[in-house]
C-alpha cells in the first residue's frame, strides 16, 4: 500500500512539474535538463510530507537499503524546496519521459582539498582524459589542485604509431550550414558517401545529435552499397550486429563516443560529424557564472571539455598496435583557418593530415591487404 501511494505521489508530482515547466534543452544523448519550475513547489512539499510520514511508519520494518533510499529522497526534495545553494539543482528527463532530480555539489574541489590534499596524503590520478589540449589546468581546477605546489604532471605517450597507421582528413571548402537544416544534412551525406566508398565501408560515424543522424541516414539509404546500422541510445543488439558484418557502416551517437571497442579492420574509417562541444545545461550555467566574460569561460571550460570528448571519440579508431584507420572530421570549425582548428589538433596525437579525399583512398589501399577489399 505504501509503495502504491508513493508511485501515485510521484506521478502527480511529475504531472505538476510538466504543467509548469519551460522548454528544456536537448543534449548529446537526447535528454532534457531544466530547472525545477517554482509553480510545482506545492506539489513537491506535499510529496516530501508524504515521504516523512512513510519513513516514520516503515522504520525498522523494511530492508535498510530501501529505507536509506527513502531518506535520501526526502532530503533531496528538501534541498529543492530550500533552493540549497551548496548544490546545482535541476531535473533531467530521459527518452521515456521519466524525471530525475539532480543535485550537483558545488564544493567538490573544496572537499577534496580538506580530506586529501591539505592532509598530505600521497595520491596518483590517472586517466586517458586528464589532459586537455596542452596541459592539465582543467583537471587541476576540477579537483582543487590549482594552488597546490607539490603536484607533478606526467604524460605517458601512446604506444601506437599514429604517423604510419592513421591519417587525419579534414576536407577543404566545407561551408558552414545552419544546424539541423536540410542543407547541413545533404552536405554531410555527400561527404560520408564519398568517404565510405573510398574505404570500402568499415566505418563508424559519430554524431552529436540523434535527429541529425536520422536525417543523414535517410538521405544515404540508397546511396551506399554497404550495410548500414543505426544505434539509438547505445542499443547493444545493433552494435553486436555491426560487429558480425565485414564492411558495414555504423551510425552512432551518445555513449558510443566511448566504451565501445572495434579492433582490427572492423572500423577503418572513423567519421566525426561535429566537434563535441558540451550543450548548455544548468551545470554549465553555474560554471559560467564564475567567469568575468563569455570568452574566459569558453577558453577555460568549454574548449577543454570538447577536447576530452574528441579524444574519447578518436579512441574508437586505433585499438591495437596493428590497427590502421582514417579519421575524418567534417566540422568546418576544425578545418585550417577555422575557429577551433588548433584546439582540435591539440586534442589528438600527431599524425599525417590531408584535405584531399584521394589521399584517403590511397592510404587505405597502402595499409590494407587484398582480403580487406573482398570481404
Amino acid at each position: 500500500t505504501d509503495g502504491k501511494r508513493l508511485l501515485e505521489g510521484v506521478s502527480a508530482l511529475q504531472m505538476e512539474i510538466r504543467k509548469h515547466r519551460k522548454d528544456g534543452i536537448e543534449d548529446m544523448a537526447g535528454k532534457e535538463s531544466f530547472y525545477f519550475p517554482p509553480g510545482a513547489g506545492t506539489a513537491l512539499a506535499q510529496m516530501q510530507e508524504r515521504l516523512q510520514l512513510m519513513i516514520k511508519r516503515l522504520a525498522g520494518n523494511i530492508p535498510y537499503w530501501t529505507f536509506r533510499r527513502l531518506e535520501e529522497m526526502e532530503e533531496l526534495f528538501g534541498w529543492f524546496l530550500k533552493n540549497d545553494k551548496r548544490y546545482i539543482l535541476f531535473l533531467q528527463q530521459d527518452s521515456r519521459g521519466h524525471l530525475t532530480f539532480m543535485a550537483v555539489n558545488r564544493e567538490i574541489p573544496k572537499y577534496l582539498d580538506a580530506t586529501l590534499w591539505s592532509r598530505g596524503f600521497p595520491a596518483i590520478l590517472t586517466s586517458g582524459t586528464l589532459k586537455a589540449g596542452n596541459g592539465f589546468a582543467r583537471t587541476r581546477q576540477m579537483t582543487g589542485l590549482e594552488k597546490e605546489t607539490g603536484v607533478r604532471e606526467c604524460v605517458a605517450e601512446s604506444p601506437f604509431c599514429y604517423q604510419e597507421n592513421c591519417l587525419l582528413y579534414i576536407p577543404e571548402h566545407l561551408k558552414p550550414r545552419k544546424k539541423g537544416s536540410r542543407e547541413e544534412a545533404e552536405q554531410l551525406a555527400g561527404q560520408i558517401r564519398d568517404l565510405v566508398c573510398s574505404t570500402y565501408g568499415h566505418t563508424l560515424v559519430l554524431f552529436t545529435s540523434y535527429t541529425l543522424m536520422g536525417n543523414v541516414q535517410q538521405l544515404l539509404r540508397d546511396q551506399i552499397p554497404f550495410p548500414m546500422v543505426q544505434v539509438w541510445r547505445n542499443s547493444q543488439e545493433e552494435i553486436a550486429r555491426f560487429k558480425k558484418m565485414e564492411n558495414a557502416v555504423l551510425f552512432a551517437a551518445g555513449s558510443c563516443w566511448e566504451g565501445v571497442d572495434f579492433p582490427g579492420d572492423r572500423v577503418s574509417l572513423l567519421i566525426i560529424i561535429r566537434l563535441p562541444f558540451p550543450v548548455p545545461d544548468p551545470v554549465s550555467d553555474a560554471e559560467k557564472a564564475k567567469y568575468p566574460d563569455l570568452h574566459s569561460y569558453i577558453q577555460a571550460e568549454v574548449i577543454p571539455t570538447m577536447q576530452k570528448k574528441l579524444r574519447q571519440g578518436f579512441g574508437r579508431a586505433i585499438r591495437t598496435e596493428t590497427d590502421t584507420c582514417t579519421v575524418a572530421i567534417l566540422d568546418p570549425r576544425a578545418a585550417p583557418g577555422g575557429r577551433y582548428h588548433r584546439a582540435a589538433l591539440d586534442a589528438l596525437p600527431k599524425m599525417n593530415m590531408t584535405q584531399d579525399i584521394k589521399d584517403v583512398e590511397h592510404f587505405i589501399r597502402a595499409v590494407k591487404g587484398a582480403e580487406y577489399f573482398f570481404a
